[in-house]
């Protein structure tokens, strides 16, 4: 497991609105549509003061979303499971050197190193960055707003069962719960259990069925 030195990189989610003419953008009002969270004002605000004073633009703005959501994202971290499930050859490659093994799919440009760690039968392992929100993007696309909050980051390293619990995930008393710390060098991903009565499914639709919480611990893939 990783320690806590952090570098205080911090990861962004940004939610748009649309833009007028001078590259302002009208964002909901809590009547539009919902209420937004106090975050997503305080992020909508300084994207707003940026664009203002000229530091950036909308559309690069848009640009560096696009990219997260749709050129990074979890679909591929979602194959490189599936091919590991189904190649074990491939899959020892990956958790003797995970930014090469990601690199054979495409799947490059991974912030810092990559450590991919395997649920079994007897461990369960979680994920956290304690200080920020490190993550591996290209694999998981843009972190979701509970892994950046502060109750998940204290919590997870305090009581992994409770948080897990609550995510809809019951750990046996005899698996033990391994959580990662994450950090600008290091990156966990975790490499979920292939579930029981997968075997006639193709790689396609193995990757199908892994979302992006399996690949942090917060969930279990299950079979269809």
């Amino acid at each position: 497991m990783s320690d806590h030195d952090h570098d205080h990189h911090h990861d962004h989610e940004h939610q748009h609105g649309d833009g007028d003419e001078h590259g302002h953008r009208h964002y909901d009002t809590p009547g539009s549509r919902r209420a937004r969270s106090a975050l997503e004002v305080r992020a909508m605000a300084l994207e707003a003061a940026l664009v203002e004073k000229g530091v950036v633009k909308s559309d690069a703005i848009d640009a560096f979303t696009d990219a997260l959501e749709h050129r990074f994202g979890p679909h591929h971290g979602a194959r490189v499971v599936a091919r590991a499930w189904t190649d074990p050859d491939f899959k020892q490659r990956l958790l003797d050197d995970g930014n090469a093994a990601c690199a054979e799919l495409g799947v490059a440009g991974v912030e810092g190193n990559i450590r991919v760690v395997e649920n079994t039968d007897e461990v369960h392992n979680l994920v956290v960055c304690t200080l920020c929100s490190c993550y591996p993007w290209p694999l998981l696309g843009l972190p979701p707003i509970w892994y950046k909050s502060f109750p998940y980051r204290a919590r997870a390293v305090a009581e992994p069962r409770t948080v897990l619990s609550e995510f809809g995930v019951e750990v046996a008393d005899h698996v033990r719960v391994r959580v990662w710390d994450s950090s600008s060098e290091m990156r966990y991903f975790v490499l979920p259990a292939r579930p029981d009565g997968t075997d006639d499914l193709s790689e396609e639709e193995l990757a199908a069925l892994i979302d992006r919480n399996s690949m942090i611990g917060t969930a279990l893939v299950t079979a269809p």
